[in-house]
């Protein structure tokens, strides 16, 4: 260490050199590219002295493909029940076959039992790198956790008309709680078919018609797209949880068990860790509390209260005061009051019951810089919010194991 670095410089030297390790390695949901980062993973933490494997799990590769296929089963109700016909079985046909479309979109963005997927879809595999440290005889444990996978890109995540509202309605900007609901014209759409289909009314169902072709334009370019370089969304968290693996590693907590988790295809909407839940979660116990680092490379960091798709969930209250306390002590600013319209990782514990605080990072428009697009690269990633992420994250585990916060 020089002299003009700081004592705790080791974070942000390990923060860039992660991130720059694996942003050039395409890494689709269940592709080649994933698998490999995570046994380059695997070994970094088996290397810091943990017990970490990699764990494949059954999963689908994309979000676009489902989603896809129904938004065309909406457009094709769409289409018959427009031509006119005055045959009611054909209309009735359309709107149950568009209601259907409607109900399993907002089922599968939702983090349902993704019948759809599961009857009709190809399942192949993603990889969890899971590692074990702390305590093993506590009755507590942490999981704290990432993922490694990378999104593809797709014109419907251009932010210029964002940051043009930014600049010109900065009032607009400062009073938002939640980013714009992405998924709910993906269900409109085939909705409005429907109920255009029962009442025969052209106007409803030709608008319906119109958005899920759209829609489908949309969801048809993101599926068509490689892999981002994914280095704030999310390496910034991967890089973040190895930080927290070698400081637990420095100076090991008693009193709590500490699981690593870095999950695949969570850009399939949260497939990676659906593997994990069904494969851990029965062993986890009810003392469980869960941290995710999601984005945290964008210069702010924020707590998020709760996320939602389709409708919007808080997650468990006394565990995102705690978090937000250790921030306080460690006097790392956090954002509060802000909620998400897209999906993370946190919603599978959440909807197991598990307290979970979700660790996010923002820029001054309130935007994940370079989200989902090809300009996300190392070079663009705030290493200091970062290396804050990781500060906070550790700070949590370490007062976990002096109290419970359910107590």
């Amino acid at each position: 260490m020089t002299a003009d670095q700081r004592p705790d410089e080791w974070r942000r030297l390990t923060c860039d050199e992660v991130i720059r390790a694996y942003a050039g390695v395409a890494r689709l949901p269940t592709s080649p590219g994933e698998r490999r980062v995570a046994v380059a993973l695997a070994e970094r933490l088996r290397g810091l002295g943990y017990r970490a494997g990699v764990e494949p799990v059954r999963a689908t590769s994309s979000y676009a493909l489902p989603i896809g296929l129904l938004s065309a089963a909406g457009l094709a109700a769409g289409l018959i029940s427009g031509y006119g016909t005055r045959r009611s079985a054909v209309r009735w046909g359309a709107a149950v076959v568009a209601a259907a479309a409607a109900a399993a979109i907002a089922e599968d963005v939702s983090g349902g039992a993704r019948w759809f997927r599961q009857a009709v879809l190809p399942r192949r595999w993603a990889h969890n790198v899971v590692a074990y440290g702390g305590d093993p005889s506590a009755s507590r444990t942490v999981v704290v956790f990432a993922h490694h996978d990378a999104a593809p890109s797709g014109v419907i995540f251009d932010q210029r008309v964002l940051r043009w509202v930014a600049r010109h309605f900065p009032g607009v900007i400062a009073a938002a709680k939640e980013n714009p609901p992405t998924w709910w014209p993906v269900i409109l759409g085939p909705a409005l078919v429907a109920v255009g289909a029962v009442r025969g009314d052209r106007r409803i169902g030709g608008l319906g018609t119109a958005l899920t072709a759209v829609n489908l334009a949309f969801l048809i370019d993101v599926g068509r797209r490689p892999a981002v370089p994914g280095a704030n969304d999310n390496l910034s968290g991967v890089a973040a949880l190895v930080c927290v693996a070698r400081a637990l590693q420095r100076d090991p907590v008693s009193g709590l068990r500490v699981v690593l988790l870095s999950a695949g295809a969570e850009e399939a909407l949260q497939e990676g860790i659906r593997g994990f839940a069904r494969r851990h979660f029965p062993d986890l116990g009810p003392g469980t509390c869960f941290v995710n680092l999601e984005s945290v490379g964008s210069g702010r960091l924020a707590l998020l209260e709760g996320e939602g798709p389709v409708l919007m969930r808080d997650y468990p209250e006394a565990f995102r005061r705690f978090v937000a306390e250790c921030a306080r002590d460690l006097g790392v600013p956090i954002l509060r009051g802000l909620r998400s319209r897209n999906s993370t990782d946190s919603e599978v514990p959440r909807r197991h019951g598990y307290p979970v605080a979700t660790i996010v990072s923002l820029d001054h428009d309130k935007l994940i810089t370079h989200y989902h697009l090809d300009s996300d690269v190392p070079d663009n990633v705030d290493l200091d919010s970062v290396v804050s992420a990781a500060e906070l994250a550790e700070a949590v585990v370490r007062r976990l194991a002096r109290e419970d916060p359910a107590a």
